[in-house]
């Protein structure tokens, strides 16, 4: 085998070999929480924070609404009664129920809107729970379906470092090297030779250097530098 065919051959490793490498890197880049599931979480963190604060100032406003009217019986108690018979101490008591009465409705009112927000909160904390429920499960599933793949990745890779290695045995050091540093610089070291083009950089090969080629020669392309290999 000559030794453009063997450079070749050990580019074709590498070239799959750094394909399932990106496959791996990309993969092990999902694994962990899910921006979706993340989202989800903390949205419903907000809701249920916001539908205890606003339950708890609900109950604030009961338990005012609450004095307010064991306030209204006792003041109702002592109009009614017959008891207080002074008319400036009667104006007062009716002024106070009046106050009382104005105070209550608008705490009612206010009691209405934090009813109706509660529930609102609570039909969102429901769709919320419901949605991170499913996502979820199909987070985890997909974190079987990506270990699953790593898994067979890591035998591929595993396989193709050793083929790599007895390939890369059975070339000369130096031209090893010299492999290495045009991978470094043009990303593909060898480059097929078709219809006396190279098809690293598409030019036509001078005479000479097709010729040497087609000998079995190891010939870099003088345009590109390349080492050409002629399938």
């Amino acid at each position: 085998m000559n030794v453009s065919r063997q450079l070749f051959n050990l580019q074709e490793v590498d070239q799959e070999l750094a394909s399932n490498e990106q496959a791996h890197a990309r993969i092990s880049a999902q694994l962990g929480e899910s921006k979706d599931v993340l989202d989800t979480r903390a949205k419903l963190e907000v809701e249920t924070k916001q539908l205890e604060e606003i339950t708890h100032s609900q109950h604030t406003v009961e338990w005012e609404i609450e004095d307010i009217s064991a306030k209204l019986t006792k003041f109702e108690g002592e109009l009614y009664s017959g008891k207080t018979t002074s008319p400036k101490e009667l104006t007062s008591l009716q002024q106070e129920i009046d106050s009382l009465k104005n105070n209550r409705g608008k705490l009612e009112d206010r009691d209405l809107e934090f009813m109706e927000t509660i529930e609102s909160l609570n039909t969102t904390i429901s769709e919320l729970r419901s949605n991170l429920e499913k996502l979820e499960i199909e987070w985890q599933q997909k974190q079987k379906d990506f270990i699953a793949e790593l898994k067979e990745l890591e035998k591929l890779i595993s396989g193709l470092t050793e083929k790599r290695k007895t390939l890369a045995s059975e070339i000369d050091p130096q031209l090893l090297t010299v492999y290495e540093e045009l991978k470094k610089q043009k990303g593909a070291s060898v480059a097929k030779v078709e219809q006396g083009i190279c098809r690293g950089c598409r030019i036509s090969l001078p005479v000479n250097e097709l010729q040497q080629v087609r000998s079995g020669s190891m010939v870099r392309c003088s345009s590109c530098g390349r080492i050409l290999f002629l399938a």
